[in-house]
């Protein structure tokens, strides 16, 4: 009887065609657990690990090879999102070793909050980064998500060291990070670094309201409207106007 060594670790769920999170159709995995307490958080029931479903690695590489075709003829791959992949650094870098094994793409979609040395074990078999960075402002930064700032500073700068592609994510939030100082100081530091290949400015949602209420936790931002166009057209532009490609 062979017992197998796979590596595993703690998920809330899977999305089989994603289209949102990088390039072509995705074999998107979310993790289970997450440092950060985000107010907008759209996945707040991914807060703990004991929460997740525990799968071994072996697990969903026989689920992810079943989607190869639909990868191959879009130009997709895996992600790995969250909560905050890189809170479980091991379990993730296996997953990505195994699709590159394979020739399957891999992206990071993670806030940056983590240890350096523990994301770059990752980073070894990461195609793509999709980094969130949520307000340059540290004050806001912790405000929006109860933790501090410079984390994910020091891994943005490290990416560009190294080169690693990145698109770059930005929630617009008003009267919490659309405070247009906050966004040209992001702006000019994002413009300054050589790897990113675009900025994605995503306007606030409520989509994950009802989580809250269904879990019992206060949704501070239920009176927060979404940002109206002409606000996303002038964040848009503000990037836009450091040379950077803003969508």
């Amino acid at each position: 009887m062979s017992v197998s060594t796979s590596v595993s670790g703690y998920i809330h769920s899977i999305e089989t065609c994603g289209t949102v999170d990088g390039p072509g159709i995705r074999f998107v995995i979310f993790t289970a657990g997450c440092p950060l307490r985000c107010l907008y958080c759209s996945n707040p029931d991914c807060r703990y690990l004991e929460n997740g479903k525990k799968v071994s690695v072996d697990e969903l590489i026989a689920d992810i090879q079943k989607y190869t075709s639909y990868m191959n003829s879009s130009g997709g791959g895996v992600t790995v999102s969250g909560g905050e992949p890189l809170f479980q650094s091991h379990f993730v870098t296996e997953i990505f070793r195994r699709c590159q094994i394979l020739g399957i793409h891999t992206a990071l979609d993670t806030s940056g909050y983590c240890d350096l040395q523990a994301a770059k074990q990752v980073l070894e078999f990461t195609n793509l980064v999709l980094l969130d960075i949520k307000s340059f402002d540290p004050a806001t930064y912790h405000k929006v998500t109860s933790v501090d700032l410079e984390p994910t500073l020091i891994l943005a700068r490290y990416l560009s060291e190294i080169h690693k592609p990145v698109w770059l994510r930005f929630v617009l939030v008003p009267g919490l990070t659309d405070d247009r100082q906050n966004v040209e100081k992001l702006a000019d530091f994002v413009a300054g670094l050589k790897n990113i290949e675009k900025v994605e400015v995503l306007p606030f949602h409520k989509m994950g309201e009802y989580k809250w209420q269904q879990l019992g936790y206060d949704y501070q931002l239920k009176d927060t409207q979404p940002p109206t166009p002409e606000l996303i057209q002038q964040t848009l532009e503000i990037f836009r106007s450091r040379g950077l490609n803003a969508v």
